[in-house]
């Protein structure tokens, strides 16, 4: 299957975890993929697995010249931009939500909401034809104890999605995915040392695999998700499936 044959996808975020995923996935149905992340050494062990179809530009996602660099990056090296995945995001903060501290949550919301507006701000000013996808997550969708305000974050992202579907259609497609827990480094702290406790929550009984958002990812970016724009596809191994109590 190679329904990303002559396309260009920017994934934010990407050199591990999630966005690395998706960015196999992507190369392995044809296409091609620039990838960012904060760390220059991470993303070139990231391109190197992934082969020639991936170019990288190392920066902090909430830096405008950075993202200025990258869509130059994007001009020069392919002169064409089909799809965004804005993946990149932070939670340096635990614990409830009135405990934050005020500049941590300014942070969050920097990198998170406004980050993923400013992306697709500069997205669609560089010429993007086709979709987005918007990494949110289930702790968007309903109390988090521990993460509470990067819960709020993700459910700012997933309005955002929303509200940019509905302004940029039809021209273009603005989806969103909200995968509950994951087992990548970022959320490590959410399962490290009782991964079977924390999987029992789940009716698939298991956590999360990056695989298991890259495959949804790519179908809501491609031509099978045509008619679809302004969703949030949950991904939590049947959770929000179970009654509360």
């Amino acid at each position: 299957m190679q329904r990303f044959a002559g396309t260009v996808t920017l994934i934010t975020g990407a050199s591990r975890g999630i966005g690395f995923a998706i960015a196999q996935r992507l190369v392995a149905e044809g296409g091609s993929v620039v990838i960012t992340g904060r760390h220059r050494d991470a993303l070139d062990d990231a391109v190197a697995t992934l082969g020639d179809a991936a170019t990288a530009v190392a920066g902090h996602a909430d830096d405008p010249p950075h993202r200025a660099a990258v869509f130059a990056h994007i001009a020069a090296t392919h002169g064409r931009l089909d799809h965004l995945v804005n993946n990149a995001g932070i939670n340096p903060a635990y614990g409830p939500v009135l405990d934050i501290d005020a500049d941590a949550a300014r942070k969050i919301l920097e990198v998170n909401v406004i980050g993923a507006l400013e992306w697709t701000r500069a997205a669609v000013a560089s010429g993007l034809s086709t979709s987005v996808v918007n990494i949110a997550s289930i702790a968007g969708v309903a109390a988090s104890p521990g993460i509470a305000f990067y819960g709020i974050s993700k459910a700012a992202l997933i309005n955002l999605t929303m509200q940019l579907a509905d302004e940029l259609a039809p021209a273009l497609r603005i989806n969103a995915v909200a995968p509950a827990v994951v087992k990548t480094r970022f959320a490590r702290a959410l399962y490290e040392g009782r991964e079977d406790a924390a999987s029992a929550a789940y009716p698939l009984r298991r956590l999360g695999e990056p695989d298991d958002i890259a495959g949804p990812v790519a179908f809501l970016l491609s031509h099978d998700a045509a008619w679809i724009t302004g969703q949030t596809l949950l991904i939590d191994g049947g959770a929000s499936a179970r009654p509360i109590g």
